[in-house]
């Protein structure tokens, strides 16, 4: 789910070079101890560190911008990571722009599932929601015309998924093989990946569709023996994916859909995410905002098995609320069920989230996870109830 922007002015460092960025720790806390062997037992302390760098010249028509990203963890050697989120060249044109270097591009609209946004490899090591996603590699043209948006994208290497460790919480009972990699392409991760979007607001409508070939961010886990151990091994294939998102504001209705046809040479699939999002706009005559959501998954694969690749959100329906002060401190709370309309497997999720003067935000989450079926893939995770807190300074 998508935290409440924290907007302050960055400090110009030199001329043309402006710095900001964040440093944040976070405190993990399990309720209940590791189900798996090795597992942490219920802390989990780690220090991030997020700073930007930002360069602009011919009258702000050129721009650099640098994004590296640190986190050093306690307790999951996997989880203590280094990524470059973007180190990208822009120019500007009249009608058009383009980019070149590492990059993160975002496709989306609803918010407990993001079908559709498929550019950059999710950060599993950050999150259970895959919200964090990696820098990709990419050369992308932006072209504005009268008709919409078309957006050109040229994606050379390919970024695996992260994982936890075998230390680590929120994974299966056995831990995911990250130094041995199979690939359908030959090219593994040099594969070159393409990609073609158009986008459009007509009136109360924003439209968007885009068509993309190249290796799959969705790894297939299967069994198999690691130094006498077992784990999970990755198998990347190559596929076609078509996406379609939709939004529509009419009133204080906010309309959402989410749409993707996936083939590949061992299975073709469809999966939609569609929901709404009701706002009551100055809720008991104060300056708060509060709203009401509801959306719903399918996904024509169902669960899977040992042979085929399933989903999580086969047949889900979510529902949640987001209330916003509107104050001076940004405060913010959502809170979020989903229910496995086939299965007995619910999570329950609450974020929050208050600015503390002019530099620091604290956000506290919890996630509840409950299933009784071995079949549902929840299952593997009921032990992995958890509360997070992070203290944020932005400079």
């Amino acid at each position: 789910m998508a935290a409440a922007c924290l907007s302050l002015s960055p400090f110009s460092v030199a001329a043309g070079l402006e710095v900001s960025g964040k440093v944040a720790i976070d405190e993990r806390y399990f309720f209940e101890a590791g189900q798996y062997v090795n597992q942490l037992e219920h802390s989990q302390t780690s220090l991030l560190l997020e700073p930007e760098f930002y360069w602009d010249w011919h009258d702000g028509a050129s721009s650099l911008t640098f994004k590296p990203f640190y986190r050093y963890d306690s307790a999951d050697d996997e989880r203590s990571h280094g990524d470059i989120r973007e180190l990208s060249y822009l120019y500007a044109g009249d009608d058009w722009e383009l980019r070149a270097g590492i990059s993160k591009v975002f496709w989306g609209v609803t918010e407990f599932q993001h079908l559709v946004d498929v550019i950059n490899q999710i950060d599993g090591v950050e999150g259970a929601d895959g919200e964090d996603k990696l820098g990709q590699q990419m050369l992308s043209l932006s072209l504005v015309r009268d008709w919409g948006i078309v957006d050109l994208y040229l994606l050379p290497g390919f970024r695996e998924r992260s994982f936890a460790g075998e230390q680590g919480r929120l994974r299966g009972a056995l831990v995911v093989d990250t130094d041995n990699l199979r690939f359908e392409s030959a090219a593994r991760e040099q594969h070159v990946d393409l990609a073609v979007r158009w986008s459009h607001s007509l009136g109360a409508f924003d439209l968007g569709g885009y068509w993309f070939r190249g290796t799959n961010r969705e790894p297939l886990l299967t069994p198999t023996q690691v130094g006498g151990e077992r784990g999970l091994e990755q198998y990347y294939s190559q596929m076609d994916q078509l996406g379609l998102d939709l939004q529509a504001t009419l009133g204080d209705w906010l309309w959402k859909l989410e749409a993707i046809h996936r083939a590949t040479r061992a299975d073709n699939f469809a999966a939609i995410q569609a929901g709404f999002e009701y706002t009551y706009v100055g809720v008991f005559d104060s300056s708060a905002d509060l709203g009401f959501l509801m959306e719903y998954s399918w996904d024509s694969r169902g669960e899977g098995d040992a042979k085929n690749q399933g989903s999580s959100f086969q047949n889900d329906l979510f529902l949640g609320g987001r209330l916003a002060l509107n104050d001076a401190q940004s405060s913010e709370l959502l809170m979020g069920l989903g229910a496995d309309l086939e299965h007995s497997g619910f999570t329950f999720l609450i974020e929050a989230s208050r600015r503390f003067g002019e530099s620091f935000k604290a956000t506290l989450d919890i996630n509840l996870l409950q299933s009784a079926d071995p079949a549902e893939p929840l299952f593997a995770l009921k032990e992995d109830d958890l509360l997070t807190l992070s203290l944020e300074w932005y400079f």
